[in-house]
């Protein structure tokens, strides 16, 4: 009897690591290729031009997924211009992708002088940032890549000053 109760359990625990190692080796994958389409997506810029992430791939790239009514992503807003103009020349690229129609974003740019690129997505984009971490699909969420276009940080609601520091110099490393 014991050794059928020793045998269930050995066998009940090879298949809960097997069904772990299964959902790692999935989510992993599902990971890999949700950074692969988000860098192919063509999205049209405040201007109308369609713009890929791939273009900025050569340095460190955040993008951050928000909206203009979006109370935290309004906050945040400033900072990111701020990083952007602080690290330009070091090769940080911030890019912004908004649920919200081009005219909203484009007036939203000019009162908050954004001076990085503004992609116009749709709610769809919100599904991608999902596969990418955003198991809430709120925003803001903020993914910073390295130079070889891993994920180096995500972060949901608006990042701080002390994040974004931190997460640039890691993937800057």
């Amino acid at each position: 009897m014991r050794k059928a109760a020793s045998m269930v359990v050995l066998v009940a625990t090879a298949l809960a690591a097997g069904a772990g190692l299964w959902a790692y080796v999935t989510t992993d994958r599902s990971h890999d290729e949700a950074v692969a389409e988000m860098m192919r997506l063509r999205l049209p810029d405040v201007s109308g031009e369609s713009r890929s992430l791939e273009q900025w791939r050569d340095g460190v790239l955040i993008v951050n997924f928000w909206a203009t009514w979006c109370g935290p992503c309004r906050q945040e807003i400033p900072l990111l211009v701020r990083f952007q103009t602080k690290y330009a020349s070091k090769g940080v690229q911030i890019v912004g992708i908004s649920v919200d129609s081009a005219d909203k974003v484009r007036q939203f740019a000019l009162e908050y002088r954004v001076g990085y690129p503004l992609l116009i997505g749709s709610f769809a984009v919100l599904d991608l940032s999902r596969r990418l971490g955003n198991t809430a699909s709120a925003l803001p969420y903020t993914v910073v890549f390295d130079r070889n276009g891993k994920v180096i940080r995500t972060r949901l609601g608006a990042i701080t000053e002390i994040e974004l520091e931190k997460a640039i110099q890691m993937a800057s490393s």
